[in-house]
């Protein structure tokens, strides 16, 4: 069974910066997409980037400019690099890959910002 495994995670101040990564257990070419997501106390879960197989990165206005989305195939990771942290960053952070057309999801790795 395909597994995605987060770490990374931790608390950090406010403009810090902290990376996040995933280690899939299949080739995560493997995967048609692979990404991030998060899910704040009480809320739902969000999209936070997506990285496809060819390549291409998708980051919502929310993260873009701050958050980085890469892979590396010969890890068979996909990190997140996050950088000026704000406390409505905090959240625990998700990995999802889509495999064989359906979604796998990591049990996440929190993230805490303080102010």
């Amino acid at each position: 069974q395909v597994q995605l495994v987060e770490s990374g995670g931790g608390s950090v101040e406010t403009g810090e910066s902290l990376r996040v990564s995933c280690a899939a257990s299949e080739s995560i070419l493997s995967f048609s997409m692979m990404g991030w997501y998060r899910q704040a106390a009480g809320e739902q879960r969000y999209l936070v980037a997506t990285i496809d197989r060819a390549g291409s990165k998708y980051l919502p206005d929310s993260v873009k400019g701050r958050f980085t989305i890469s892979s590396d195939s010969s890890q068979n990771t996909v990190n997140l690099e996050m950088s000026k942290l704000k406390p409505e960053d905090t959240a625990v952070y998700y990995c999802n890959g889509i495999y064989n057309g359906r979604p796998v999801w990591g049990r996440g790795t929190q993230v805490t910002v303080s102010s």
